[in-house]
C-alpha cells in the first residue's frame, strides 16, 4: 500500500506539455495589436472623411424686369431720402418759450413753429427808439437854426458890452488928465487901461457870439447830425430784426421730420452736440420732394446716362411703382466701396413713401425697338450665406467657394450682383472651419 501512495505523488520537475510556447504568446498579442490599430485608423479615418451637417439653401433668381420703355438693364438697391432736408436753426439766442410743431406735423410756409423768450430784445428796441428821437431832435433843432429869441438876447448882449467899453473909455480919458495934473497915481492910470482892454475882448466875443446865432449851424454840424441819426436808425432796425428772429416760421411748406427742443431748453445759433444748448430746433422737408440714394457699382456705372429713366418699388409696397429719373451724380467716386453715388428724383411721390425706406430702381434702357440689351436677372441671398465677400457653393457633396459682388440690400435679403445666376445651392451659415472643397451633407 505505501509503494502504491508513493506512486500517486506529482513529478514537479516534470515539464508540462499542455503550455503554449513563447512565440505563440507574441504572435498572439501583435495580432491583437494590429487589429486594434487597424480598427483606430479606421475610425480616425471615417471622422476625417465624414461630411460635415449644413444647412443648404436654393438660390431663386427673379426674371428681369421689362417696362414700356425697354428692357431693364440694371437693378439697384438704396433708401429714399428728402431731396432738400432743412434744419431749422436759430439766428439768436435764448430760451424756448412755446413750441407748437410735433413730428409729423405739416406745416406752411410762415407758419410758427417756435417762440423764444423776447424780454432783452425788447428791451433792446425801446433804448434804441429812445436815442433816434433825441438825434433826430438834435438834428431839427440844427436845421432850423437859431430862434428870434436868441438873436435878440445875443443882440442885447453885443450892445451891452459896446455900452461898457464906452464907459470904459471915457473913464480912461478922464484918468489919464487927472494923472498928468497929478491927482491921481499912476496905477489908477494902469487899472483903468485894463478896464477899457477888457470892454474891448468883450464886444468883440459878443460881436463873434452875435454872428453865430445870426447865421446858424455850420453845414458839417448838420452833417454830422444827420450820420448819427441814420446810424441810429440802423441800430433800431438791427434791434427789430433780431426781435423778429425770436419767432422761427417755416421757410416752405413741408412736414416735421424731427423736433430737437423742448419748452425751456436753450438754443444758440451754433451746432453745439447732443448736450448743452441746441444748435437747431426742427428738421423738415417737402416730403413732395423724393430722392432714392444709391450707390451704383463702379462695374456697372457705365451702363447708366446723366437722365436715365428707372421704375422705383419699395420693400414696404412692391405692387406700387413710380418713375424716376437720375437727377444727380456724385462728381467722385468712393474709393472704399468701389461705388459712385447716385440720386434718383421720384417723379410723383405720394403719402406711401418716407424717407429712409428701403427701395430698388429697375434701370430701363431707352434704346430704339430692335436694339438688343441682355439683362441680368436678380439674385438674391440670405445675409447669413455671405463670409467674405463669397458664398459656398455645394458641387457634388462639397462645399466650393464662389467670390461674388454685393450690389445692395432689401427686406428679402443680399442682392448679388456678380458670381450667381440662379439655381445654385448654398450654404446658410458656413462653419468658421469650413473649408473650400470638404465634404458637405444637409442637416437632418
Amino acid at each position: 500500500m505505501p509503494t502504491e501512495l508513493k506512486n500517486l505523488q506529482i513529478d514537479r520537475g516534470k515539464r508540462r506539455t499542455h503550455e503554449p510556447s513563447p512565440w505563440a504568446v507574441r504572435w498572439i498579442v501583435a495580432g491583437v495589436a494590429i487589429f486594434v490599430l487597424l480598427g483606430a485608423a479606421r475610425f480616425i479615418y471615417a471622422k476625417l472623411t465624414e461630411a460635415t451637417g449644413v444647412d443648404i439653401v436654393r438660390v431663386h433668381a427673379a426674371a428681369p424686369l421689362t417696362t414700356s420703355g425697354g428692357t431693364v438693364i440694371l437693378n439697384a438697391t438704396g433708401y429714399i431720402v428728402a431731396a432738400h432736408k432743412i434744419e431749422l436753426a436759430a439766428k439768436v439766442v435764448g430760451k424756448v418759450s412755446w413750441i407748437g410743431v410735433d413730428k409729423g406735423y405739416k406745416v406752411k410756409a410762415g407758419d410758427v413753429l417756435v417762440r423764444l423768450e423776447d424780454d432783452e430784445y425788447r428791451a433792446h428796441v425801446l433804448e434804441s427808439k429812445g436815442n433816434l428821437e433825441m438825434l433826430k431832435a438834435k438834428l431839427a433843432e440844427a436845421e432850423h437854426g437859431s430862434r428870434p429869441e436868441e438873436i435878440a438876447k445875443a443882440k442885447a448882449d453885443l450892445e451891452q458890452a459896446k455900452a461898457d467899453q464906452e464907459n470904459a473909455r471915457v473913464t480912461l480919458e478922464r484918468t489919464r488928465d487927472l494923472v498928468h495934473q497929478k491927482v491921481l497915481s499912476t496905477q489908477a492910470l494902469d487899472d483903468a487901461q485894463a478896464r477899457y482892454d477888457g470892454a474891448v475882448a468883450k464886444v468883440g466875443s459878443f460881436d463873434r457870439a452875435y454872428e453865430l446865432v445870426r447865421l446858424g449851424p455850420r453845414h458839417e454840424q448838420i452833417d454830422a447830425l444827420r450820420a448819427q441819426v441814420e446810424q441810429a436808425q440802423g441800430t433800431l432796425d438791427y434791434s427789430q430784426v433780431q426781435l423778429e428772429n425770436t419767432v422761427i416760421r417755416a421757410p416752405i411748406d413741408g412736414t416735421i421730420l424731427e423736433r430737437n427742443v423742448e419748452k425751456g431748453e436753450f438754443v444758440t445759433t451754433g451746432f453745439v452736440g447732443d448736450k448743452g444748448a441746441k444748435g437747431y430746433v426742427v428738421s423738415m422737408a417737402n416730403l413732395r420732394e423724393l430722392d432714392v440714394e444709391l450707390d451704383i457699382n463702379q462695374n456697372d456705372f457705365g451702363k447708366l446716362g446723366p437722365t436715365q429713366p428707372g421704375i422705383v418699388t419699395t420693400d414696404a409696397y412692391p405692387d406700387r411703382k413710380y418713375e424716376g429719373v437720375i437727377r444727380e451724380i456724385s462728381p467722385e467716386a468712393n474709393r472704399q466701396k468701389a461705388t459712385v453715388q447716385v440720386k434718383v428724383k421720384v417723379v410723383n411721390p405720394d403719402d406711401y413713401l418716407r424717407p429712409e425706406m428701403n427701395a430698388s430702381v429697375a434701370f430701363y434702357s431707352t434704346e430704339k425697338a430692335g436694339s438688343h440689351v441682355e439683362a441680368k436677372p436678380i439674385v438674391v441671398v440670405p445675409a447669413s450665406t455671405l463670409r467674405d465677400n463669397g458664398v459656398f457653393v455645394v458641387v457634388n457633396g462639397r462645399a466650393v467657394r464662389r467670390a461674388v459682388k454685393v450690389g445692395g440690400t432689401t427686406s428679402q435679403g443680399v442682392q448679388i450682383a456678380d458670381g450667381l445666376i440662379g439655381g445654385e445651392d448654398i450654404i446658410a451659415n458656413p462653419p468658421a472651419d469650413l473649408k473650400d472643397g470638404q465634404r458637405v451633407r444637409p442637416k437632418t
